[in-house]
């Protein structure tokens, strides 16, 4: 976590101090440039269970500002097998899986081609352990049954960069999206993947 924190604060620098080492050029701005959609793997680190879950998920995000967006994003982790031990010394192995969404602000550098960034974002997230094969079905399913499952608050602070060629471009994440059950839970969280502005 020590590691995480250097890189949001270095990044806030950045952000706050050197608006201007980014200049934009007229080929990579356009009047359109209110939107960005991305897709993304990603990696987390469960450390409660000392789990590493990987999964994709979906980002949206509109300008408030130059440096402003307002971002929503949803993952899915597919299921880790595991394997517990219990007091008895019984071993079950057990299927996990992760689905989260997230919504807060994004404060960005100007509008060159290489942003970096800071994130603050709350939501929540559900863990569920089910030994369904990883499809598009098992994740409607997982959706469809949030009302009955255990979603528990989440917070994620992060940051990262993101370099566009025109309208296309690159985005990585890092951070620490903490969940609230029974004290506060801190897990590694890095995403990866093409975005789009328009």
């Amino acid at each position: 976590m020590k590691r995480v924190c250097i890189v949001i604060i270095a990044a806030a620098f950045v952000c706050l101090f050197a608006p201007g080492a980014f200049a934009q050029t007229p080929a990579f701005h356009t009047a359109s440039d209110h939107v960005e959609a991305g897709v993304f793997g990603e990696f987390y680190r469960w450390d409660q269970t000392s789990t590493n879950l990987a999964g994709v998920g979906a980002r949206l995000s509109f300008n408030v500002s130059p440096l402003v967006q307002l971002e929503g994003e949803m993952g899915y982790d597919f299921d880790q097998v595991f394997t517990e031990g219990f007091s008895d010394g019984s071993i079950q192995r057990t299927n996990a899986r992760r689905l989260n969404g997230l919504f807060g602000p994004k404060l960005q550098t100007n509008r060159g081609p290489v942003r970096l960034f800071l994130t603050a974002k709350g939501g929540a997230t559900s863990f569920g352990f089910d030994p369904a094969p990883a499809t598009i079905g098992t994740f409607f399913s997982t959706v469809g049954n949030l009302r009955a499952s255990n979603v528990i608050a989440e917070f994620y602070p992060g940051g990262g960069a993101e370099a566009f060629w025109g309208p296309i471009g690159l985005r990585f994440d890092v951070g620490d999206e903490m969940y609230f059950a029974s004290g506060v839970h801190h897990n590694l969280r890095l995403t990866f993947g093409p975005t789009i502005r328009f």
